[in-house]
């Protein structure tokens, strides 16, 4: 297997960067609490954002302390997008309402990574991200959900477990499930990615859930010795969710959201979560099938 690095963005990006078309798309991401390294990600998921040339990027910290978190009520309606880099305590019962509202009216979505650990006691939200894990998910949270090679379909398993696990990081591939879908369209059958987390055993409601990609956690790196979901996407009324659950972050690594594979996806899922297409090129430095490729 090979690694590539890549010191700098595709001439096409800095294209639309710089074009002097502006940029249509209003995006929120929301960070503050995370057992992940949500001060280090954040600044790269707006540049991604706003190296498509698409989009006008605000942040939402929500307070350290749960006194004061009756404060954070970031105004949704304002946006087309919210991101989630967040991990942590419940937000007040308000400003859940107003997402909830947000989403279900068109809003669109996206869960990163640790994101879709959070909230297991808000039903509306295990709804929008389809699956989920840790803090006390279990059967009573929905089904396993993972890919049946030999069937070529989802599978949908209500054994009873806990939900949410992950062995070492390592790189491993994506295999796409649905080529034809926008997020997915062009992009190679499988691709590795960069060393991770890979997400096992995520469990919900899996409602209006589609499974877009997937990647095999084998048991010798503590795995399920199952093809488990990596990016997913999730109808909410009118709203649109795409959910990633790659990128982890800590210790002072980021390599995950370095990858290629990563951004790209990332981006064309927050196009198409805002506007049910993807207008984006794939670009030439998209990973292969052996080849690891990053940015700086």
């Amino acid at each position: 297997m090979k690694l590539f690095r890549r010191l700098a963005a595709p001439l096409f990006v800095l294209a639309l960067a710089t074009s002097a078309h502006a940029a249509a798309i209003k995006a929120l991401i929301v960070d503050g609490q995370n057992n992940h390294d949500w001060k280090g990600t954040t600044p790269g998921l707006k540049k991604y954002l706003e190296d498509t040339g698409l989009f006008t990027v605000d942040v939402a910290t929500t307070p350290g302390n749960k006194d004061d978190m009756p404060t954070f009520k970031p105004d949704f309606k304002k946006y087309r997008l919210v991101v989630s880099n967040y991990n942590g305590q419940d937000w007040p019962k308000e400003t859940q309402a107003a997402f909830e509202e947000f989403v279900r009216a068109g809003g669109g979505f996206i869960s990163v990574h640790a994101a879709n650990n959070s909230f297991p006691s808000w039903a509306a939200y295990n709804q929008m991200i389809g699956l989920g894990g840790w803090n006390g998910r279990s059967e009573k949270s929905g089904p396993y959900v993972y890919w049946e090679e030999k069937a070529a379909k989802v599978v949908k398993d209500l054994a009873p477990g806990r939900g949410g696990s992950h062995g070492p990081q390592h790189a491993f591939a994506v295999e796409t499930r649905e080529p034809q879908h926008p997020i997915m369209a062009g992009l190679p059958a499988k691709w590795m990615h960069a060393q991770d987390e890979l997400y096992d055993r995520l469990r919900g409601p899996a409602e209006n859930l589609t499974v877009l990609a997937t990647s095999f956690a084998p048991k010798d790196k503590g795995g399920t010795d199952r093809h488990e979901p990596m990016l997913m996407t999730i109808g909410f009324g009118q709203g649109r969710v795409f959910h990633t659950a790659m990128g982890h972050a800590g210790g002072g690594k980021r390599v995950a959201q370095q990858c290629v594979g990563f951004i790209v996806t990332f981006q064309r899922g927050a196009e198409w979560a805002a506007t049910g297409k993807v207008t984006q090129k794939i670009p030439a430095d998209f990973p292969t099938a052996d080849q690891i490729r990053l940015r700086e």
